[in-house]
């Protein structure tokens, strides 16, 4: 059973997870990716994975069965869990240090069947498909009183932790608020009390009416390089309206999320050549759908270059590019 232990000085929680250890990846280096229909996330392959929980398949003929080909996303706990599903946390104190058991769910969103893809050459609809399942997942998951959050992030490319060349998401629902997640809505709520407004409504009204770090912006979604970026080229995917809870946008604004994740990443892909990168949900626990001050919204980094001495030491980073730099050079990307 892993275990959650949290650091006494600066609170933050740590997963010691030694049932990963035993990954074979953990074993290798300089592996080559594993070639298509030999890679467990291909059709033909559902016996090399657990059972899923969720898939999007036609609602009729063979391929409805469970655990068949004929899907066009699945989504699967992760053979070599961060948490267990199983289980009580059993919250316990030893001395100065606070422990549970590692209970919790991780799941992979293998986002299509084909291995030769990447979410960047995904259609709109399939995109869309994707955020929905992220949604599914999360309504499904808070049900679950164990769980506070549920953390939903993409690695693309093996400098950016992508252990699998099948292109797919994971899921990671914890029986804490993570850290950055605290410090960021604390930030966001210290701004709501000053100003009486949400801070990021704040951004999008600016990035808009000053455009020099806007890359896209359709209806209901802000493409923008952030104002104070830790790495070169991250880039922020925005709703226009307040929203604190990425599960309560509506069908229709996945549809035009969808729209902005594909032009953001495509201009990524075609202007760093394909970097690695990593993309992350931010959206609220669990017991604060609902507020005034939190606006619900996805980070992208591209993986371009080492966090080093400097950055762990201080918490600064260095950033070499200007985000007005980037963004013109988004702009002018035709994807």
């Amino acid at each position: 059973m892993p275990e959650l232990r949290k650091d006494p000085i600066v609170g933050r929680w740590v997963i010691i997870a030694s049932e990963r250890a035993r990954r074979p990846i953990d074993f290798q280096v300089d592996r080559d990716p594993p070639r298509a229909g030999m890679c467990p996330f291909c059709p033909g392959q559902e016996d090399k994975t657990p059972h899923e929980v969720l898939a999007y398949r036609p609602p009729d003929g063979p391929s409805s069965r469970r655990d068949t080909p004929g899907w066009s996303l699945r989504v699967i706990p992760n053979k070599f869990p961060a948490l267990m599903i199983e289980g009580d946390l059993d919250r316990a104190g030893e001395g100065v240090y606070d422990r549970m058991n590692g209970v919790g769910a991780h799941e992979v969103l293998v986002e299509t069947p084909d291995h030769t893809r990447n979410f960047s050459t995904l259609s709109e609809p399939e995109i869309e498909g994707v955020l929905s399942a992220y949604r599914d997942r999360i309504v499904d998951l808070k049900r679950d009183m164990r769980f506070k959050y549920v953390m939903i992030f993409k690695n693309h490319g093996a400098a950016a932790g992508a252990s699998l060349e099948h292109t797919h998401s994971q899921l990671i629902a914890l029986p804490v608020v993570p850290k950055n997640v605290t410090e960021e809505m604390s930030g966001a709520l210290d701004y709501y009390k000053y100003k009486e407004r949400c801070v990021f409504c704040d951004i999008v009204r600016q990035e808009l009416r000053e455009r020099s770090r806007l890359v896209y912006e359709n209806a209901d979604f802000v493409v923008i390089e952030p104002y104070a970026p830790k790495f070169p080229f991250e880039t922020w995917v925005l709703p226009r309206r307040h929203r604190s809870a990425y599960e309560d946008a509506s069908r229709e604004e996945f549809a035009t999320l969808a729209n902005a994740m594909r032009v953001a990443l495509r201009k990524l892909h075609l202007a760093l050549d394909n970097p690695p990168y990593n993309f992350i949900l931010h959206t609220s626990p669990f017991d604060q759908r609902e507020n005034p001050h939190y606006h619900w919204h996805i980070e992208i980094m591209p993986t371009l270059g080492k966090v080093a001495g400097f950055e762990w030491g201080s918490g600064f980073y260095i950033n070499p590019t200007p985000p007005e730099e980037a963004a013109r050079f988004l702009r002018e990307i035709a994807e």
